[in-house]
Order: C-alpha cells, then sequence, then structure tokens
C-alpha cells in the first residue's frame, strides 16, 4: 500500500503548470503535499511566483481521481514510487537541483555499487562496440553498475554487455510503464530486472515516449552517477544534451576520441576540443581515473609524502604542493598561485599524469594523486 503522501504528490505533479520546481517550491513552503492540496486559492497566492493558472487546477478532484488509478497501476505493477521530499531518491540525483519531484522504480537499486553512466548514438560502429566491451570486460570485478538510457546503439550494447558481464545495469525510460520503447528491447528490459537491475522513469502511465521526453531523461542518466562516458556521437547528437547536464551538475565527462572524418566521432571530438570531455586514451587510464583501479595501482599512493620530491623535478612539485586531494585546482587558479603563463604549465601537467602524480578532470581541473 501507498501512503497519503504518494497520493497527493501525483495529483499535484500531475497538475499543469507543476513542474519539478513548482512542486518543490510548493511542498517547501507548505510542508508537503498533502498540505499544499488543502490549501485555501488566497493561501496559495500569496506563495511568491504561484499565479491564478497554477492555484486553479491544486483541489481539482481530476487530478486526485488520477492519482488514484496510478496507485492502482503501480500496485498491480509491482512499481515502487520514490518522493524527492521524502529523501527517496538515489543520492547522487538528490543533488542535482532539477532532479524529479517523482521517480518510478522496477527493480531493486543497489547504493554501494559504483555508477557509471555510458552514453551515445544509435548508430553505434564497430569502434563503440569493441569499446564499450572491452571497458565492462575490464571492470566487471569493480562492483559496478551501468547506466544508459535503453535506446537502441550504445544504450543497447551498454545493457547487454553489462549482463554479459554479470555487471547490474540501470536503463532510464522515456516514458510511463504502461508501455516499452523501443519495443524491440522489451526482452532486454525483462532480462535486466532478472539480474537484479532496475528501471527508472520520472513518467507517469499517461505519458508516451514523446520526442522531448528523451532530452528531460537524459537528465537523470548524468544525475544518477558520478561520471559520465560518451562513446560515440555526431554533432548536436543527443548524447551532448546529456555530457551538458554532466558538466552542470560538476560531474565528470570523457568522451572516446576517433577520426575526424569519422560522422559519429565528431561529437566526442567536439567535446573534447571545448573543454567539455575529457579525452579517453585507454581502458587502463579511464578505469583509473575513474577510481575503479585496484587500491595499490596508483603510482602516487606507492611514494609517501617525502619521497615524491625524489622522484618529481622542482618545478613539478612545486605544481604538486599546491593541489589538493579531494578539491579539484583549474588551469588558471594553478597559473595564478605560482605566477606562471598557463601554457608553460601545460606541459608538466601532462607529464605528472602520465607518471601517476595527479589526476585530470574534464574542464582542465587538477588533484593531486
Amino acid at each position: 500500500m501507498f501512503s497519503e503522501e504518494t497520493l497527493y504528490s501525483i495529483a499535484l505533479r500531475h497538475c499543469p503548470l507543476i513542474g519539478d520546481s513548482i512542486f518543490r517550491k510548493l511542498v517547501n513552503e507548505a510542508g508537503s503535499a498533502k498540505e499544499v492540496w488543502e490549501l485555501t486559492k488566497t493561501g496559495l497566492n500569496n506563495i511568491y511566483g504561484i499565479g491564478q493558472k497554477i492555484s486553479r487546477e491544486i483541489g481539482n478532484p481530476e487530478h486526485l481521481k488520477f492519482a488514484e488509478n496510478e496507485l492502482k497501476f503501480c500496485e498491480n505493477n509491482q512499481i515502487k514510487i520514490n518522493l524527492r521530499h521524502l529523501g527517496d531518491l538515489p543520492q547522487l540525483l538528490n543533488e542535482c537541483d532539477d532532479a524529479p519531484a517523482i521517480l518510478y522504480q522496477k527493480g531493486n537499486f543497489n547504493s554501494s555499487l559504483k555508477p557509471i553512466s555510458l552514453v551515445g548514438t544509435r548508430n553505434i560502429t564497430s569502434y563503440g562496440k569493441h569499446f564499450v566491451h572491452d571497458f565492462l570486460e575490464h571492470n566487471k570485478t569493480k562492483n559496478i553498475v551501468t547506466i544508459s538510457g535503453l535506446a537502441l546503439g550504445v544504450d543497447t550494447e551498454v545493457h547487454e554487455s553489462s549482463l554479459k558481464n554479470n555487471i547490474p545495469t540501470i536503463a532510464i525510460l522515456a516514458h510511463g510503464f504502461h508501455t516499452l520503447y523501443p519495443s524491440k528491447n522489451k526482452k532486454l528490459s525483462e532480462k535486466i530486472l532478472e539480474e537484479n537491475g532496475v528501471l527508472f522513469t520520472e513518467f507517469n502511465s499517461s505519458q508516451k515516449p514523446d520526442r522531448e521526453n528523451f532530452i528531460q531523461r537524459n537528465r537523470i542518466i548524468a544525475g544518477l552517477s558520478p561520471a559520465t562516458i560518451v562513446v560515440e556521437t555526431a554533432f548536436g547528437g543527443g548524447s551532448i544534451s546529456t555530457a551538458t547536464f554532466a558538466n552542470n551538475y560538476n560531474r565528470e565527462v570523457y568522451a572516446l576520441p576517433g577520426k575526424i572524418s569519422d560522422k559519429f566521432s565528431q561529437g566526442c571530438n567536439q567535446l573534447i576540443f571545448q573543454n567539455k570531455a575529457a579525452a579517453i586514451s585507454t581502458i587502463q587510464s579511464l578505469s583509473e581515473q575513474l577510481g575503479f583501479q585496484n587500491d595499490n595501482s596508483k603510482i602516487g599512493e606507492l611514494f609517501p609524502t617525502s619521497e615524491i620530491k625524489i622522484h618529481l623535478p622542482e618545478n613539478q612539485l612545486a605544481i604538486w604542493e599546491i593541489l589538493d586531494k579531494n578539491t579539484p585546482s583549474s588551469l588558471d587558479e594553478i597559473s595564478e598561485k605560482l605566477d606562471i603563463p598557463s601554457y608553460k604549465i601545460l606541459p608538466d601537467l601532462l607529464q605528472m599524469e602520465i607518471s601517476g602524480f595527479i589526476k585530470a578532470l574534464s574542464g582542465r581541473q587538477y588533484l593531486a594523486l
């Protein structure tokens, strides 16, 4: 059985003009979705930014009836309903300002696994397939969970390759649980659930896979993970939006570079050129940057601080000493602290990264190891 608060949350979110941010504002002001529902029109209009068009629909019994039917649908189909204002969302997603007010779930979410989002074009090439396969095979023992969008192409390859390597995988849908798009992946979605994976969607059972839903869905793919990998994408591909969301959330973004003449590498190359993604050089180095390496694989950890002075020349040691292990520093910040032009620092930073003394993040951000 679902709580009364869940009922009123669905009814409130179903009202026209009430999106996730307005929903959050109303609940924060009133204390709960039920209390919002029971406010007088005067009380609603006294909330800053809530006009008559919004308040007119709150309390409408048609929305409450819709919510009652939605609860029955979820109960009959073993669907869990997560409410953000009650702290039900996965922690990383909850940190995002535009996280969904309501997140529907099938399957069990394991918060102890390390999440990694992988996205890309529906027109995956053999280059992209080999990368996905090699990356997941390399990390199949690292307690990870993959996240993608169940679309054809890269998404399908991510989910299928995860299952082949006994890696749990999470699919984010762009529609309600009353349907499955694309229909070709219906069996794949069932297999995901059988293998301890999860299906998430913010859309209720009246919402179809409309075009605009896919961009909206992409923010959840980015929000659930500390890092997003763009495998292959053309200029302006949907994966660019996922990378943009990840950048806005201050999450890591990595892109697989390719030939400038290859259409589905051009978007990745552009992300790298614009410093919106770090270039992937090898599976091993990517795994280390993501924190999937073994505990003794970081060279910086093999040497105590006293010995680092032996291994680093004076100019690189000066850089290492001003870097923090938890808070990244930008290239401009390093340049300002050392009073050295950034173009003179870049070669040293590259050498220190290759040697394993620092970690380079997207957007020319750096951490000490």
